[in-house]
């Protein structure tokens, strides 16, 4: 029902990160764990593919289960002068793997020294030597090592000559659409969060610490919970039904992202109204899982015009909402 806080289960399930460099990999009790190889931005259902096809045979063998992500995202490292939209950053993709049901996951710094590495030394001396993987498992456009030289087939020729099995996903596709993080962050630039959420698989959602803001909304009778999110978001600026988890529980409202047109025109900033609550939130972590689309940002002729839209979007969520599974991302806290 709108309006209404559910109680959400803490799950604090052992979940091991490695953080490790090209040179430096020491993975501790992650060795010899079975490994999910990728980006996974967002943890869409693609990836998720890649990742059960990683749990499966970590099962089969008596193993762990890891996901083998890079940090920064290659793209920022090969093209730092062009904004990255990331649908999810580092945190909450821990999270996200956690909730996947992931033993861990081996963080890989990118750099130069890891963009440089071959093909052959990345599967020798990082994967079986310093991993010491039991098993790979890689989505159907997986390249590797310097120059995007390492394919499917190689790592699957290399993975029986070391002593590791390889296991490819297939493309996937919803409706005749591929499931990517390019395809979903161009839903999400068109505002079309429910699309987005059919590739991902659950709500698209955005962390962050509830900060201090002009206090606005509380004179017009719509106190927010403000949130600064990155720069390079490029959600399409507008109102949205979200819900937000607070702690264990979680909150319908109505969000506005976008510059303020009627007030100051400003960075973007993301506003959040929360239905029948009132705790003091400034300084606490929350998510916003964004459930529809109301409309546009737009500035109106009068503060009154202003706030009788701004009731009429409140219904218009809560109408929303009503008639949407309460579903929310599966994370673990790491």
């Amino acid at each position: 029902m709108p309006g209404t806080r559910n109680s959400m289960p803490t799950d604090r399930a052992e979940f091991h990160v490695a953080r490790v460099g090209a040179d430096v990999c020491d993975v501790g009790l992650l060795k010899g764990c079975v490994v999910a190889i990728g980006n996974f931005d967002g943890v869409h259902r693609g990836h998720r593919a890649v990742i059960g096809a990683a749990l499966a045979r970590a099962r089969a063998l008596g193993r762990k289960a890891a996901a083998l992500t890079f940090a920064p995202h290659p793209r920022a490292f090969f093209r730092p002068q062009d904004p990255l939209f990331l649908l999810s950053h580092q945190h909450d993709k821990l999270r996200l793997l956690a909730g996947a049901g992931l033993d861990g996951a081996i963080v890989m710094r990118f750099d130069a020294a890891l963009a440089g590495t071959p093909a052959q030394a990345f599967v020798e001396r990082i994967l079986a030597g310093g991993i010491g993987i039991s098993g790979a498992a890689i989505g159907f456009d997986f390249h590797f090592g310097q120059n995007r030289a390492g394919s499917p087939q190689y790592l699957t020729e290399q993975g029986a000559r070391l002593g590791f099995a390889v296991d490819v996903a297939a493309p996937l596709e919803d409706e005749g659409r591929p499931i990517s993080s390019g395809g979903i962050r161009q839903a999400l630039a068109a505002g079309k969060v429910v699309e987005a959420a059919e590739l991902l698989g659950a709500p698209w959602f955005v962390s962050g610490e509830v900060i201090h803001g002009e206090k606005r909304g509380r004179e017009l009778g719509f106190p927010t919970a403000n949130i600064r999110l990155d720069p390079a978001c490029g959600l399409k600026h507008g109102i949205y039904a979200v819900r937000t988890r607070v702690g264990g529980q979680i909150v319908d409202g109505v969000a506005n992202f976008g510059r303020r047109p009627m007030f100051d025109d400003g960075a973007p900033l993301l506003e959040v109204f929360l239905f029948d609550f009132e705790a003091d939130l400034y300084g606490r972590m929350v998510d916003i899982a964004f459930i529809g689309w109301i409309r546009r940002e737009q500035k109106f002729e009068s503060i009154d015009a202003l706030t009788r839209q701004m009731s009429a979007d409140v219904a218009q969520a809560r109408d929303v909402l009503s008639r949407t599974a309460a579903a929310f991302p599966a994370v673990k806290e790491v």
